[in-house]
């Protein structure tokens, strides 16, 4: 049994103290928005801030994780207005995205902790593999956040999803159960 802080709220994780934190972020409390993809610590997707600094979530167990403050890529800031979010928008880094949520949250933990990064230091700390090839976009993106900390820059602020995170399940209709008499078959698609 292991107990941390997860994106601000206390978690009691009653799993095999081995278990990767990747998966009981993912399986235990959902928060999908760290990815697997290696599973060996090479390409940065499962990448979380663990008491401010990034790390890889595949390969760090719950019982080292004990005690420590965990951020995800979900709540790096809900409102979408972390300068490393703005930036990324304001670039256009994505490509197919699978990889940002890591990149995202290596380049969130340099720039909280160093607001005026060389090009040394980005790519020392981001190591995340990107397989689009977005690292163009990724350091101009870092470079426009480091400003922006600094209060050099200013940029509007990521539009909001239009949807409470709470409430987003209940508004995609493969994920709406049906209502009593219709569709006899799970998951069977009922057109109208």
């Amino acid at each position: 049994m292991t107990r941390m802080t997860v994106n601000g709220q206390p978690v009691h994780y009653r799993m095999d103290p081995r278990t990767p934190l990747l998966w009981a972020l993912r399986d235990a409390s959902n928060l999908t928005g760290t990815k697997y993809a290696c599973g060996v610590g090479v390409c940065g997707a499962c990448t979380v801030n663990l008491d401010g600094r990034a790390v890889r979530s595949c390969q760090l167990s719950i019982a080292d994780a004990e005690g420590s403050f965990i951020t995800t890529i979900e709540a790096l800031s809900r409102g979408r207005d972390h300068p490393i979010q703005q930036a990324w928008i304001e670039n256009m880094v994505p490509q197919c995205g699978y990889c940002q949520s890591g990149v995202i949250m290596a380049a969130a933990a340099l720039i909280d902790g160093n607001a005026n990064p060389s090009d040394e230091e980005i790519d020392e700390a981001i190591t995340n593999i990107c397989r689009c090839g977005t690292y163009p976009r990724m350091r101009e993106a870092i470079r426009l956040a480091a400003r922006v900390s600094r209060g050099e820059e200013r940029l509007a602020s990521a539009p909001p999803p239009g949807i409470d995170p709470e409430d987003a399940a209940a508004n995609v209709e493969a994920l709406t159960p049906p209502e009593d008499g219709e569709g006899d078959e799970p998951g069977r698609i009922v057109s109208e």
